[in-house]
Parts: C-alpha cells; sequence; structure tokens
C-alpha cells in the first residue's frame, strides 16, 4: 500500500466526475518514491512522499 513512512500519507477517496455528472468511487495515490535517507550515520532505504524528500533536502 501507497503510505509515506515520514508523515504517514495515505491514499484518499473521492469522486470521478463524468460529463453528464455520475458520480463513481476513485483512489488519489500519494506520490510515493523510494531514496536512500542518512540516518543515524548509515543509509537507510525510506518509502517518503515527495512532499518529504523536498523538505529532507532543504535541512
Amino acid at each position: 500500500m501507497a503510505v509515506c513512512q515520514n508523515c504517514g500519507k495515505k491514499p484518499m477517496f473521492g469522486n470521478r466526475r463524468s460529463f453528464s455528472m455520475r458520480a463513481t468511487r476513485r483512489k488519489f495515490l500519494p506520490n510515493i518514491q523510494t531514496v536512500r535517507v542518512l540516518e543515524n550515520g548509515q543509509y537507510v532505504r525510506k518509502h517518503l512522499c515527495t512532499k518529504c524528500i523536498k523538505t529532507l533536502a532543504k535541512v
């Protein structure tokens, strides 16, 4: 499942709307990427959303 290991962001649910405004359920997935993060002096592989990756790059 697409879950960020830093902020806990998960898929959100909403409606897909056709031209006739008929509503069917859909899923919005977060943009999860696998990155290597330096943690306690060693590299660890984590699944992070792009917003968290951008925030870590600023620190």
